[in-house]
């Protein structure tokens, strides 16, 4: 059942909804969910794991808002490394993730519950890739249909 999941888009999702809940309210009931997920490894990869989490939240909180946007990138980067690794040592854990993602995803209205990629910052160009269709500005790219 792993084999459906590619390691990096899961890592990839589950970093940007976790970073982007790490601001939020709701933090708290999805770190609890995220120690479910880590002791799947065992028991010292979770308090480890957990604890560089709670250091990145912290992080977060305690970063100046004109500043928030710029350590939240830092944090997805870091995250997205520590949720590779991770799953490259239990693959096994991918289906927790994703339906960690999907959940948080539905929970706050976003369309899609399909892995994204997003790269930004690049010189003169963006490269977006997405299961839906994309509007913006001058240009429309409409997602072939599912069957």
């Amino acid at each position: 059942m792993t084999e459906a999941f590619n390691v990096l888009e899961v890592a990839t999702s589950g970093a940007g909804v976790l970073a982007a809940e790490m601001a939020r309210s709701s933090w708290h009931g999805v770190r609890d969910a995220l120690v479910a997920f880590f002791r799947r490894g065992n028991e010292g990869t979770a308090a480890d794991e957990l604890r560089v989490l709670d250091l990145h939240q912290v992080r977060l909180l305690e970063t100046p808002e004109a500043e928030r946007e710029r350590v939240l990138e830092e944090i997805c980067r870091e995250l997205f490394i520590q949720l590779k690794g991770f799953l490259e040592k239990y693959p096994e854990t991918a289906v927790d993730l994703m339906a960690l993602v999907r959940e948080r995803q539905r929970a706050h209205g976003e369309g899609s519950s399909e892995p994204r990629m997003v790269a930004q910052n690049n010189t003169n160009s963006q490269v977006i890739m997405t299961g839906n269709s994309i509007f913006g500005g001058s240009f429309t790219y409409r997602a072939e249909e599912s069957k």
